[in-house]
């Protein structure tokens, strides 16, 4: 008989993304892979090793990734990935489509469901769409290639949460949602409300990015550690004043009372970028069962990219100084939003004189 030979947790976690046809938590891809037997694993957080290792190869790989983050612990398949079946060595291409009884044609280069959306809608010559009328031309022209059985809810939820991500980070939205499921490219509506919004807040952005820039080191320090103590952290400690090794922030991500991952920060208010020496130094400072983190107000060099993500040694995360704005703005640590309301008709509006 011959022995099955179990994936890896990147394989087995790309077989459950296929199968699913929809983006899933880490820890939703990690209960299938084990409950399937897909993978094995001896590790006593099996959800932070898949969460971590996708993490990782989307970083290091980039749109090469088979992967891409769709959400916070969220992921999903990065243009329609053929999966080769380790068994066998011959490739397991998704079943094709049947829509409204026209022949769909898989291309080469499939896309996310956004980025088919944003397709659609520049070939479309700025008219609003419906997410269906989307979703079909979207499959018929090869741009998207899932599995799923309902395409055009997924189409039109990942657009929605994107639109509420960018805007909790006061970036501007790829789209537009108009109601009764009508989508248009922001870019379109580019001289009005939407545009003088997204002007007023980039510039409010290059404002926060220089006040940090213009900050003293310890209040930097500080800064960073109600960011981590904001999305999640606990047991947060600023550690600088004590010479602790070059780490400036300590914390702990707890997920669920379950996973634990401790996280060495060390921050860099600076102008230039920061080199490879520095994530040498960081990776060398940390302690038992800890992840690395450098925050910087300027950004990388190339070589201290790579070594961040180099295959033989832990990781080590980078944040630049416009990520280090986006989740300052996300959290509303030195801004403040207004939420703009805007007054549209009902479906009854026609009978409302009456």
């Amino acid at each position: 008989m011959k022995k099955r030979t179990r994936k890896s947790a990147i394989s087995a976690a790309l077989k459950v993304l296929q199968d699913a046809g929809e983006p899933l938590h880490y820890q939703e891809i990690t209960r299938r892979a084990l409950d399937s037997g897909l993978w094995q694993t001896s590790g006593k957080t099996p959800d932070a090793t898949i969460n971590a290792q996708l993490a990782v190869d989307i970083k290091k790989k980039g749109a090469a990734s088979d992967f891409r983050r769709e959400g916070r612990g969220v992921f999903g398949l990065n243009s329609g990935v053929i999966i080769a079946d380790s068994s066998t060595e011959t490739l397991v291409v998704p079943e094709k489509r049947k829509t409204a009884g026209r022949r769909r044609v898989k291309a080469a280069g499939a896309l996310s469901f956004t980025d088919a959306t944003e397709r659609v809608l520049e070939d479309s010559g700025g008219n609003p769409r419906h997410y269906r009328d989307i979703t079909l031309e979207a499959l018929e022209r090869g741009l998207l290639n899932t599995e799923g059985k309902t395409p055009e809810a997924t189409l039109y939820a990942q657009v929605l949460t994107e639109c509420k991500r960018r805007k909790g980070r006061g970036d501007q939205p790829r789209f537009m949602v108009l109601g009764k499921g009508m989508i248009t490219l922001t870019k379109w509506q580019a001289k009005g409300l939407g545009y003088q919004v997204e002007e007023a807040n980039r510039k409010a952005r290059q404002e926060l990015l220089k006040l940090v820039k213009e900050m003293p080191p310890t209040e930097f320090e500080e800064l960073v550690g109600r960011l981590l103590a904001a999305i999640g952290f606990e047991e947060v400690e600023v550690t600088s004043r004590s010479n602790d090794g070059g780490i400036d922030v300590r914390g702990t991500l707890v997920v669920g009372d379950v996973i634990r991952t401790r996280l060495a920060v060390q921050v860099k208010r600076w102008r230039q970028n920061v080199q490879s020496p520095v994530v040498q130094q960081v990776r060398g400072s940390l302690g038992a069962h800890e992840q690395g983190l450098i925050i910087t107000t300027s950004d990388f060099s190339k070589g201290a990219k790579e070594e961040a993500e180099r295959s033989d040694a832990t990781p080590v995360g980078l944040m630049d100084g416009e990520q280090l704005v986006a989740l300052l703005v996300e959290n509303e640590i030195g801004v403040t939003k207004t939420p703009l309301q805007l007054i549209q008709l009902g479906e009854d509006s026609s009978g409302a004189a009456g």
